[in-house]
């Protein structure tokens, strides 16, 4: 109950009482526990524990009573509630220490055997960060443009309703400000920053405008480098259901389909891009440098994102799942299922999760927020990141181990409108100079509240929430005389109508501080506006620096203190929290002091020493205001872009290739070339960049000159280039012979069969059924088919042969559960099927190789010794040599029940630092280990950035569940037929081990999606969605 006045008078009513709880009409529960003590048991074990508003509303109906007798039975049950919430404390608090101790021994079991995998020993160096900010990979100059995401809120470029909602904050400004800036900076040609298109009546219509210019705060400079589409951007994309604002836990279904959506933008602007800053004709698209996601549902998008367009992607988290968890089963109120059902805590924690695995560089504000919440996931462990890092610096192999790196840039913020104050409030009458200079109305706002307004003003800037521990601060000054003798002190809470109207916790706050007002007499020292608007904000900092006053922050703990950055750019010292961000802040700034806020002599002796001592007041307002550009936007925008320059190259291949081969009408890259464009996703062009550097794990055969023949006949044949000149096998003719590009990119409707069924006699039947239904389309060449399944090229040969099927009724086949992409030979002389080494470049990113490959070898050797008994003979998981490919390492599991779920496969993985994507398919009896960018779904973006396939003319057939990897199936801009009693037999078993429901990931209520009996005509369902006509 922390920062909860209300638990003092409670704790006063119980004592009062006294004796009569024991003796006078003791109740059946006291009698039962004996002589019990509710005083004591309050004090020792309570009154840290919880905020429980309901517990509030029980002690104003206790005090509102008048028989004597019935108050007390009220107190006393009173009691047994908060003792029964301190039972569940305590229960939480075992459980708690029991989780914590199994993950820190899977953490240590985790690097012992990453060290054990890495041979070489580890020097003294890697004990420490030693690395330099700059990647040992080569660098390039550039050719670039940044995207950015930001999904949730309300987002313009001005007049920002911040505080609107739970959705609509300082991370909004934050995103906005920082497309802002970026597109001002020198050199930079355009940002994107991509968000939801809400056209609702609820709503501003600004917010259903499909783009929106971000103006540059200062435009002077930037004159010579504007061009046709330059500048900042918020381009706002349809998902989610039309009309209706939704908050961001309902957006979790509806990603899929910002994801295709954004694409098409970017795909969109990279060839725009390309004609206007490239020139020329060329009409080579300038592609990302990267793609940023902002908060975890952003970097769900921006990981599919970045593994569509092979781009880099950048994260920042803002605030984090796992520590919210953690934080609400603390408080007790709600149980880990409540939780989730009312926050989608476990959803958000995934996409997190995916984010780490994906993001070559995570963005935090402080070093608190690395050291303390991204260190409790699975994903990212401080210790092996120093390792890794420290062994990439010495080029030294990391066996297939891969960490983001974690940066600190503190937030922005805008200076050059700011003027500090060099008066004082004995200045105040020297208007008269200035007649027509007024004070701002908020000024007598607050000042009316003193009785003398010429002291020193302490300004908090907080909403009444416990957290802000305003409460601490106010008896802080009301006991200390001195304090009250040369201060006044302005809370400003937020904005209020009435008390009654505010939130149970908001008004249990404002109560407490108007009690403790009442109690040490602060009235015409303390003052409590009621309104204010945020354009009053600068003009309050203004009054308290113009008063030589103080600036606090006593929140029990601050993730990072943007308005201690705000009020020493205005001349105020301040005094700070010492958990958290201002740290940090404190250390560059060096304007004031630190304290505990849990010490309220602390709070009070820090803020009379910065008001007392001129000379050491006068030093801090000196140090903030020499040190605040740190802060600035330009010196944000400066690290940002620097650290971008430090990745590795990443983007479609086949463009580098056309690239090189284009001869003279290519221009060499200048080494001045700059940044030229921002956008949601952060993008770099390398124009003439070289090709990808390979799989992580590369082998020598004998075959491998016939497979570089094989590659480079493909290759030309992708790009539509006449080989015939170079014609010298049988090889490179089936590649080039007929036409210029696969069939599947001249039809006007791609059906994709993705059913996953038990026995291969089913889903043959049903794949007869979805041929036959179209069967006059495909004669005439509209519709095109695409085989999708987690089987291995030679499986498909051997399941088609008995089905009587051939491989030309398909235009492409998606195999090993998405890490392989094959199309239908133009030939027949060399086999049936050709594959797509670019998509092999698309997808290789972060792919573990061997090391991934032993990992998965001890683990599947774990599991047989768990499970068998100490049966050596019986192998429970086995690697299946001749079903693993390059990219797919492919495990058989005689008892599926028997072997841990998906999910916890994925824990071990990402623990040890491996990226892949895991996916059991057929009935658990398979487990397919793939690239972490690679899926089935993903091959089917590829599709469309690579051939330009419609993706809202492309239908995929699923049944009712699938592999592991089948909710991906269902979402997005393409249209999807479920095919009801099509499913596997084990599909609950498989799905039951996902830890939030399939309604997290996929929206029922979709329009795009038609269920149909798998022994219905298959054309009515495609008629439902409009793509056949009769």
């Amino acid at each position: 109950m922390a920062g909860n006045d209300w638990v003092n008078s409670y704790l006063e009513a119980i004592l009062d009482v006294g004796q009569p709880l024991d003796d006078a009409r003791p109740s059946l529960l006291l009698r039962e526990r004996g002589r019990f003590t509710p005083s004591r048991y309050f004090v020792e074990e309570v009154i840290t524990g919880y905020d429980e508003t309901d517990l509030h509303k029980s002690w104003t109906k206790a005090v509102a009573t008048r028989s004597t007798q019935e108050r007390n039975t009220r107190l006393e049950n009173m009691c047994w509630r908060i003792w029964n919430l301190a039972r569940q404390k305590k229960q939480h608090e075992e459980k708690e220490a029991q989780r914590l101790a199994k993950r820190r021994l899977e953490r240590e079991r985790g690097r012992r055997e990453v060290t054990d995998d890495m041979s070489e020993e580890f020097s003294e160096g890697e004990k420490g960060d030693i690395v330099s900010d700059v990647s040992t990979h080569g660098i390039k100059s550039r050719l670039a443009r940044i995207n950015s995401a930001d999904l949730h809120g309300l987002i313009r470029g001005e007049n920002m309703e911040l505080g609107r909602d739970s959705d609509t904050g300082g991370q909004v400004k934050y995103v906005v400000e920082l497309a802002r800036a970026l597109g001002s900076m020198p050199g930079v040609y355009r940002v994107d920053l991509l968000t939801r298109q809400v056209s609702s009546p609820d709503v501003d219509y600004s917010y259903g405008e499909p783009t929106e210019m971000l103006t540059p705060r200062d435009s002077e400079d930037l004159s010579d480098e504007m061009g046709e589409s330059s500048g900042a951007y918020i381009v706002r994309i349809p998902f989610g259901p039309k009309d209706k604002y939704i908050p961001k836990e309902l957006l979790w279904p509806h990603i899929a389909e910002f994801v295709d959506g954004a694409m098409s933008h970017i795909i969109q602007m990279s060839n725009v891009l390309g004609e206007q800053v490239v020139g020329g004709g060329s009409g080579k698209p300038i592609w990302p440098s990267a793609i940023h996601g902002h908060y975890a549902d952003a970097g769900d998008a921006a990981a599919l994102l970045s593994g569509a367009l092979n781009v880099p992607m950048i994260l920042t988290g803002h605030s984090l799942g796992r520590d919210k968890l953690e934080q609400l089963l603390k408080q007790g109120r709600l149980s880990k299922e409540e939780i989730n059902s009312t926050y989608k805590i476990m959803r958000r924690i995934e996409g997190e999760e995916l984010s780490v695995d994906v993001s070559e560089m995570v963005i935090t504000s402080t070093r608190q927020e690395i050291d303390e919440q991204w260190r409790l996931y699975d994903g990212f462990d401080p210790i092996l990141e120093r390792k890794l890092r420290a062994r990439i610096k010495r080029n030294v192999s990391c066996y297939g181990r891969f960490m983001p790196r974690m940066v600190k840039i503190p937030p922005g913020m805008e200076f050059n409108h700011i003027v500090p104050h060099d008066g004082d409030m004995e200045d105040a009458d020297g208007n008269e100079e200035h007649p027509t200079s007024r004070d701002p109305p908020i000024w007598a706002e607050i000042m009316r509240f003193f009785s003398n307004s010429r002291k020193p003003m302490i300004l908090a800037l907080a909403r009444p929430d416990p957290k802000k521990n305003i409460t601490t601060l106010v008896k802080a000054f009301g006991e200390c005389r001195p304090l009250r003798e040369l201060a006044n002190l302005a809370l400003i809470m937020g904005n209020r109508d009435g008390i009654d109207e505010m939130s149970s916790t908001s008004s249990s706050v404002l109560l407490s501080v108007l009690k403790l007002v009442d109690k040490y007499d602060l009235y015409g020292q303390v003052a409590y506006p009621k309104h204010h608007k945020q354009s009053d904000v600068p003009d309050i900092y203004r009054l308290a620096a113009k008063s030589k006053g103080v600036f606090i922050n006593p929140a029990f703990i601050e993730p990072f203190g943007l308005t201690l950055i705000e009020a020493a750019a205005y001349g105020l010292p301040m005094v700070a929290t010492k958990n958290g961000g201002p740290v940090d802040i404190h250390r560059i700034l060096d304007n004031g002091l630190l304290v505990d806020p849990h010490d309220q002599q602390s709070l009070s002796e820090a803020l009379l020493k910065l008001v007392a001592d001129k000379h050491l007041w006068a030093k801090c307002r000196q140090n903030g205001l020499k040190n605040i550009h740190q802060f600035s936007w330009p010196e944000h925008c400066k690290t940002y872009l620097s650290r971008i320059t430090s990745f590795k190259p990443r983007h479609p291949q086949w463009q580098s290739d056309d690239d090189d081969d284009d001869g003279d009408n290519s221009e060499p890259e200048s080494p001045g070339d700059s940044f030229r464009d921002i956008s949601l996703n952060l993008r770099f062009s390398f124009d003439g960049g070289s090709g990808n550097d390979g799989s992580m794990n590369q082998e020598v055969s004998s075959s491998m000159d016939r497979k570089s023949k094989i590659e480079a006949a493909v290759l030309n044949w992708s790009k539509g280039k006449d080989s015939s000149r170079k014609m010298g096998s049988s090889l490179e003719r089936s590649e080039v012979s007929s036409g210029k590009f696969p069939a599947v990119r001249r039809r006007k409707f791609i059906f994709v069969i993705a059913l996953d069924f038990d026995g291969e006699k089913d889903t043959l039947a049903a794949t007869r059924r979805i041929l036959e239904a179209v069967e006059k389309e495909r004669a005439d060449g509209s519709v095109g088919f695409i085989l999708s399944t987690s089987l291995k090229i030679s499986e498909i040969t051997s399941f088609l042969e008995s089905g009587g099927l051939s491989p030309n009724d398909f235009d492409a086949f998606v195999c090993n559960s998405g890490s392989d992409l094959y199309y239908t030979s133009l030939s027949s002389e060399d086999g049936p099927f050709v594959v797509d080494f670019y998509y092999h470049s698309h997808v290789e990113y972060r792919w573990g190789g061997e090391g991934l490959r032993k990992t998965l070898i001890r683990w599947a050797s774990s599991v047989n010794e768990k499970r068998s008994g100490g049966d050596d003979d019986e192998q429970i998981v086995t690697l299946a040599e001749h079903l693993s490919t390059d990219y797919c390492y492919t495990f058989a599991v005689k008892k599926p029940a028997a072997v841990p779920p998906v999910r916890e496969l994925r824990k071990v993985l990402r623990i040890q630092a491996l990226r892949c994507h895991v996916v059991y398919s057929q009935s658990g009896t398979r487990i397919n280990v793939i690239p972490v960018l690679a899926s089935r779904v993903q091959a089917l973006r590829y599709l469309f950035v690579r051939w330009g396939i419609d993706l809202a003319k492309m239908v995929v057939f699923v049944g009712e569940s699938g592999d592991t990897d089948y909710e991906g199936l269902l979402g997005g801009l393409h249209k999807s037929v479920v095919l009801e009693g099509v499913s596997c037999s084990a599909s609950n078993a498989l799905h039951t081990n996902r830890s939030y429901p399939l309604t997290d990931v996929i929206s029922l209520e979709s329009n795009n999606v038609v269920h149909a009996p798998l022994d219905s005509d298959v054309r009515e369902a495609l008629k439902k969605l409009e793509l056949l006509e009769d």
